[in-house]
Formats: C-alpha cells, structure tokens, sequence
C-alpha cells in the first residue's frame, strides 16, 4: 500500500553477482529500523580513536596487574624450575670432571665441589658417582613435580583472565545502543569476543610473564657466565646486538599483515554466517556454485595473508636461531682453547656447563623472538577488544533516574528530530500527543521513519541534542531508570527473533517468573493457542535456531504473546502482523482488542483493517508528519492517505468480484 519504488543511483553498476564483502551488514536481523550507514571496512566498528602501541602495551600491562599475584606465583615457580636446571647441569659437570679424574688422576685434578661440601676421603669411586646419580636423579624428580604444578596454574589463570574479560567484553556489548549493532558485522562482533579475548590472554601469560622471566634468567645465566669465564662470555654473546635489531625490525613489519589477516577472518565469518542463515535464498536462485566460490575466495584471501605472515617469520626465527649456533661455534672454537691451554678451565665444569649455560642462553633469547611474534599478535588482538570496550555508550541512566513503576501510558514527541547519521535527518519536527488507552496506527512509504518513531519511546535511541523529546506521562524519557522504562513497554518486532528454546521459555523470555496459567493466557490472546496445542511437547517444544520449524505467522504470535505476558501499559507493534494472512490477521486483531484496553498502542500497519480500529493515524513522508487524524477524516480529505486507502479498497473489490474470499484477499 505504501511502498515506494527506491531509486537507484546513474553511477551504480548492475552485476548478475554482488560484489564481495565489505563488512556491510544485511538487513535480516534489524530490529526496528532499516539501517543507516555508509559502509565499513572489513571488520571495523564504529570509529574510535585507535591507541599507539604504548597506549596499548599500558593498558594491557593494567589488566596484567589485576592478576599480579597469580602472575607472581607463576613465575616464581619458573624461576625455581631454572635454577633446578642450573643445579642439575652443575652436577652433571661435576660428575664428568670426577670421573676424568679418576681415569686420568696424575693428568687432571680433582674437581671442586658445591658449597664446598666434599664426600668422605673413605669412599670408594662408585660410591661418590651413585652419589652425584642420586642427586641429579632427586633434581630431575623436584623438576617434573614443579614443571607440572607451572602448567596447571598457568592453566588456571589463563582461563581466569579468558572467562573475566569475556564477561567484560559481553557486558559491554549488552550496554551499547542499536547505532553501535547497525554499523558492525556479526562476524566481527563474534571474533572479538571469541578470538580477540585470547590475544589479551597471551599478552599476559605469554609476552608479560615471559618477559620476566626471560629478563630474570638472562641476568641468572649471564651471572653465572661471568664467573665461570668472563672472557668467553663476551665472546659468545657478541651476537646479541644484532638479535636485537633482528628482532625490533620485525615487529615493526610483521604487526600490519596480523590486523589484515583479522579483518579477513571476520568477513569469512560473515560470508559463513549469512550464508548459513540464507540457505533457503541461496537454493531457490541456485546460487550455491556461486556462493561457493565466492567462500572460497575468502577462504584463499586468508591463506595469502598468511603465506606473508609465515614468510616473514620463518625468516626471522632462523635469523635468530642462526645467531645462537654462531655463538655456539664461537664457544667450540675459543673453549675448546682454553680446555687444552687452561688447566683452571675443565671439561667438565668449565667448558661443558659454559655450552650448557649458552644453549640455555640461546633458548631464552630464542623466546625473546617469540615474545616479540606474540606481541604483534597479541596487540593486533587487543586493539580490537579495546575498540569494544572504548564504544561510548551512547544511552545511559541519568545520574539521579526517575523510577517508574507503573507508567500510564500518556506519550507526547514535542519537536523530535533525529538521524542515524548527523547530516541525514530520517524523522523532523516530530510532534503529537496520545492519551493513555489510545491507539495510534502509524503510515507512510518504505523509508518514510515509522520504526524509527517507535524505536525512540523505548530510548532504543535518542533524538539529536536540543532536537525535541519524547515525553511518557509527561516526563521526557531521558529522566527515566532505563529498566523501568522499557519494562513498560512491550515491543513486537517486524521480524520477530525466538532463541532456541521452548514454546514457553521463548513467551516468558522477558518475564522468567510468570506462572504456566500467565503464559497459556498470553497464548490465548494472541491467537497462538491452538497451534501450540498441536506441537509435539505443546509448550515445551523446543523450537529450532530462529523458530525454523515454526512459519512465519506462529513465529510471530509467539512474538506477540512474549510482549503481552509483560501487561504493559505501553505497546508497539512495528507491522507485527505482515507475516500473517488476514484470516489470522482478523483473529489476532480481535483477540487483542480486549487486551488493548486501558494500553496505549502503537501501530505501525499498511491494512485497512488495522488502520479503522485507531484511535489516530499518523501519516508519515519522508521523516515529517504529512497528515493526522481517525481513518474516517483521512477518508473525507484529499491526500496520500485517501489514495492508497482507495488503491486498497479497488484491490479488495476486483479479488471480491473475481470470486476470492476476503479472507483470501
């Protein structure tokens, strides 16, 4: 009745196929509005300022200390665990020595003893080396125990940080507004808190303590380097400067491709998820050739994407590992020397726990590179998070709210304007006044902002600063507990959303307490009764993702029962019953009009049906009020509300005199 054909651009392309993703979300799923934005990039939220990397690192390092004593505690016990294998390699150095010893006893001495504590002059050899096996064999065992008691607490704070700042993210998103929903894709809304939430964690677990304990056994080996040589020490460490420019070159180049290669991951998502959700659109136009290469031309974006990740860093980590074997020769050549030339400096505990101490050296600066690849990761990652958690949240309680227990139901807009983008009014110069008990239809072409209208009582929006206000029994909403005001409202959506759930937990979603006698009444008055009888388990059936064994039209007296379970004194209907033929329309209707008595209801409707039962109908065309009043004073003046009205009734009378039933018209 109402719609109007959109006009498409002289400059936009006409293709047999859509062109490939770009982060735009599609219209299944809005709530109350057809949407409004220009477009994002692959993956990206609204904007908000994105934070340098030490603004990054900062913030991170505040969510670390949160942990600190888990933190603490870990890497305690991993310094533990290194000098347990300071103290195994000492032992195996010594009984080599010993051992040289007692071969060679007039070429070598004797070695010296930890602590300075010496076995008896009265043992025999064997005794002194069953000695050194039982110590090194009761270090070994300390080492497993503690090794094992690392990973499970690292374990159990890592899932710690993982659940708390998953809740956090969740909490977040449950408190932003329907601009931040319009603007995002799912599929990335979905990896930040999945996916994102992780690099968070291994910044933590993986770069912070790592860090730590890094730098603690760094200076740990190199102390001990130095007194075991420190001559040979400067030697083989001479590489280590070039490890670092190694290393801070990389993190400079590597960090770009992994917020690529996220943007990527989440228009994947995207393309499975509607896709998956479009199934039935994709088989009736025999698109899934199409659709399959489209999939998989994501899918082999990813791939490249990670191809350059991966050749950069299997150019660095060998870089590094390269690095480490030159100081490895370095020690074979100068300490193989100093063994043959220095009798102060043995085979055993100078040279073979000198190589020990460097291959444990090497190993750490080899997890320094690692760190340095977890960084990047980790802050490609965080970023992401964080641009969900600095989301402003746009409608908020007032600092001193207005409780409403029980509201009347007056609604008033005095001059409301609103957009969803600044330079893109949809409603102007909103004004009207209902009275409690009325109902009020709301008309006009596709676009004309009726859901937007409807979507502003509840404050699912606001109107522009200083651009008007809508009023509930006088008070403009913003004054309201945000809770007490929408719990007096009830809403019923174009397209009605179930979870996966049963029959009764999906009409009693927004009243958990209500008795099984409250929900069959609500059942009753919106004419979804009958059918539910016939389910299965009747109301404990539990319905498929989205109600898909349900149609369309039990989908939506499903949705109606949900909002009269509430009683509000406030109800609206965004087009609630365009799922529905006019058999089920009438009942729906007519079961409803006891319950809209004393409740103020807004009706957004194109049938005639509908629109001769309000009380007012306002007619809207592009975001103004065109005309108001009953459907009988629209009728008697001229006017788009007359024309379509007629249209209507011409369609009406040729159905009736070509034999269809009105029921069927």
């Amino acid at each position: 009745m109402w719609k109007r054909k959109a006009r498409k651009s002289k400059d936009e392309a006409v293709s047999p196929e859509p062109p490939e993703p770009d982060g735009r979300k599609s219209g299944q799923g809005q709530m109350l509005h057809p949407g409004a934005k220009a477009g994002q990039a692959e993956g990206n939220l609204p904007s908000v300022s994105q934070l340098s990397n030490n603004q990054l690192i900062r913030r991170l390092l505040g969510i670390a200390w949160r942990y600190r004593l888990g933190c603490l505690k870990i890497v305690g016990m991993q310094l533990m665990l290194v000098g347990l294998g300071l103290a195994g390699l000492t032992l195996f150095g010594l009984a080599l020595d010993y051992l040289r010893h007692e071969a060679l006893p007039d070429s070598t001495k004797m070695p010296r003893w930890p602590l300075g504590i010496e076995p008896p002059a009265s043992w025999d050899p064997m005794r002194v080396v069953l000695l050194l096996s039982g110590c090194m064999l009761a270090v070994a065992a300390a080492y497993g125990f503690l090794r094992f008691r690392t990973i499970i607490g690292g374990a159990r704070l890592s899932q710690k940080i993982i659940v708390s700042l998953r809740r956090e993210v969740y909490d977040k998103l449950q408190r932003l507004s329907f601009r931040f929903f319009d603007q995002s894709t799912s599929g990335s809304i979905i990896n930040r808190v999945t996916g994102d939430v992780q690099s968070v964690r291994m910044f933590i677990d993986g770069v912070v303590m790592q860090f730590v304990l890094v730098v603690l056994t760094l200076v740990v080996y190199v102390t001990y380097m130095l007194r075991t040589n420190a001559i040979l020490t400067l030697v083989s460490l001479g590489t280590a400067p070039v490890m670092f420019l190694i290393s801070r070159r990389f993190s400079k180049t590597v960090r770009p491709s992994y917020r690529r290669a996220r943007e990527l991951g989440d228009a994947l998502i995207l393309r499975l998820s509607e896709n998956i959700q479009g199934m039935h659109v994709v088989k009736c136009f025999g698109r899934q050739a199409i659709e399959n290469r489209r999939f998989q031309t994501a899918n082999r974006r990813i791939k490249w994407q990670r191809r350059g990740i991966f050749h950069l860093t299997s150019m660095f980590i060998p870089s590094i590992e390269g690095m480490s074997s030159l100081n490895m020769s370095l020690l074979m050549l100068v300490g193989g020397y100093m063994v043959m030339t220095n009798e102060n400096f043995t085979l055993g505990q100078g040279f073979v726990v000198f190589a020990g101490l460097l291959g444990g050296f090497s190993g750490q600066v080899n997890q320094l590179a690692n760190i340095t690849n977890t960084v990047q990761y980790s802050l490609t990652g965080a970023q992401r998070v964080f641009e969900v958690l600095d989301q402003p949240v746009e409608i908020q309680n007032p600092p001193q709210p207005v409780r409403l227990e029980r509201a009347k139901g007056r609604v008033a807009f005095e001059g409301v304007t609103f957009g969803y983008r600044d330079l893109d009014p949809v409603l102007e110069e909103i004004s009207f006044e209902v009275e409690p008990g009325q109902c009020v239809a709301v008309v006009g072409a596709t676009g004309s902002g009726k859901s937007t209208l409807l979507s502003l009582i509840p404050r699912f929006y606001d109107p522009r600063p200083r651009k008007g206000r809508v009023l509930v029994d006088g008070r403009d909403v913003r004054e309201y507990d945000l809770d007490d005001l929408r719990r007096n409202v009830g809403l019923v959506f174009q397209e009605s959303f179930l979870f996966s759930n049963t029959v009764a937990a999906n009409i009693a979603f927004g009243h958990p307490e209500a008795t099984e006698a409250q929900i069959r009444k609500a059942a009753e008055i919106a004419a979804a009764a009958d059918f539910i009888e016939e389910l299965p388990d009747k109301y404990r059936t539990v319905i498929g993702e989205h109600g898909s064994n349900l149609s369309g039209g039990q989908r939506q007296r499903l949705a109606i029962a949900r909002a009269i379970l509430l009683e509000p004194p406030i109800l609206l209907l965004d087009d609630a019953t365009s799922a529905v033929d006019p058999e089920t329309e009438h009942e729906i209707l007519a079961a409803m009009d006891n319950a809209m008595q004393g409740r103020t209801t807004f009706v957004v409707a194109h049938r005639l049906s509908t629109l001769r039962r309000a009380d007012l109908v306002i007619v809207l065309d592009q975001g103004r009020i065109i005309q108001r009043g009953t459907h009988e004073e629209l009728m008697n003046e001229k006017g788009h509300y007359r024309r379509a009205a007629s249209l209507q009734i011409a369609d009406a009378e040729s159905k009736r005199l070509l034999g269809v039933g009105e029921e069927n018209a």
